[in-house]
């Protein structure tokens, strides 16, 4: 099992006698629109991916186990808030949660953990790296929004332009198909959008930034086939995070 709450309390026990070192995973997300064709898990399900495909790479590693944590499913997210179905926390709030999460796993001897957020709200990833920083040298986060990250995906992730989008959409296609609603995404039109540039100009919502249906990117272009490369290279990039956070 790859998956902390799926085990017994004895077998948490025996994870910190069998000389492997765990680290464990926390997946964060968020619930906020993103788009008419995806759902609103789709940050929380991307990093629930991610995480457990890397821990199934190292099922057989004699030296390092992964484990998934149950995922966070709320974040900072206010750019949505002209659209049904979105559940925003504070800032604090989320740091509250991150920081006494890891504390309780660590005064029981899981003190290495690697947070995985795909919700890229500024105000989220920056509390999650305040928060990351705070906790020490064995809590890391993949950021997928630095730069060496980043040139590692793909085309439109790079652009900025891709909230609900072809990255985004391809990815849900991998993981969970029957939760997109294909017929609207087949009608969705290419719409283009820097949103960091956007948000570097003071917009700090959708409908400001001309994502008047909660999108940007091209949704209508994605492929499960394209969803499971990227998945393949978020899970290398979490993989090598797990390895450096391991040796430390």
């Amino acid at each position: 099992m790859s998956e902390l709450a799926q085990l017994a309390y004895p077998d948490v026990d025996a994870l910190l006698a069998d000389g492997r070192r765990t680290i464990l995973l926390l997946p964060l997300g968020a619930t906020e629109p993103h788009g008419p064709h995806a759902p609103l898990e789709t940050d929380t399900l991307i990093s629930l991916g991610i995480c457990r495909r890397a821990a199934q790479r190292l099922v057989d590693d004699p030296d390092v186990r992964a484990l998934v944590l149950p995922p966070l499913p709320y974040g900072v997210t206010r750019y949505g808030a002209a659209f049904a179905g979105g559940v925003s926390i504070g800032e604090a709030t989320l740091r509250a949660l991150v920081v006494e999460i890891a504390g309780s796993l660590a005064a029981q001897g899981f003190e290495r953990i690697v947070m995985v957020n795909s919700h890229f709200e500024p105000e989220q990833v920056q509390t999650l790296r305040d928060a990351v920083g705070a906790l020490g040298p064995s809590v890391r986060l993949l950021d997928l929004t630095r730069r060496r990250s980043a040139e590692r995906l793909t085309e439109e992730f790079r652009s900025g332009s891709c909230h609900a989008g072809r990255y985004e959409t391809s990815l849900v296609l991998a993981e969970q198909p029957g939760l997109v609603r294909e017929e609207r995404r087949a009608a969705l039109s290419a719409k283009m959008i820097d949103m960091p540039a956007a948000i570097a100009a003071g917009q700090t919502d959708f409908m400001a930034m001309g994502m008047d249906r909660a999108y940007c990117g091209a949704p209508a272009e994605a492929t499960a086939e394209e969803g499971e490369r990227t998945f393949e290279t978020l899970a290398d990039m979490l993989v090598e995070l797990v390895r450096e956070v391991a040796a430390c």
